[in-house]
């Protein structure tokens, strides 16, 4: 399981390891409105709201992102913006829904019960 070698590409939660699912070089970039984050998303993900990109460009992480969203929609636009402004970035394509599904964990900066909008 590994992340494919094209910026632009999916990938699927299948293609993610469990016990490492963001490998090192990678950062996990989270897009989704500040509500659907406050509810849940994953550990050491890095949150900017898809809106907020442009203007946010100094706050994007440095290496490779892989983008969710909460089902891959919005990530995808973000990859493509993205990828087209010079960053390496590849689309969760199943979204948080797909992380969640696939058990990997999903946490609350409030400490309380998680779960992805």
């Amino acid at each position: 399981m590994a992340i494919p070698d094209t910026p632009g590409t999916n990938v699927t939660v299948e293609d993610l390891d469990a016990s490492n699912p963001i490998p090192d070089g990678y950062v996990l970039l989270d897009v989704r409105e500040q509500d659907e984050w406050d509810a849940g998303h994953a550990p050491g993900a890095v949150h900017i709201p898809m809106g907020e990109l442009p203007a946010r460009m100094d706050d994007i992480p440095e290496g490779e992102l892989v983008v969710v969203c909460r089902s891959g929609g919005r990530s995808a636009r973000s990859v493509a913006w993205l990828n087209q402004a010079g960053f390496d970035a590849y689309n969760l394509a199943s979204g948080m829904k797909g992380w969640e599904a696939a058990g990997l964990p999903v946490t609350r900066d409030d400490g309380g019960a998680a779960a992805v909008l």
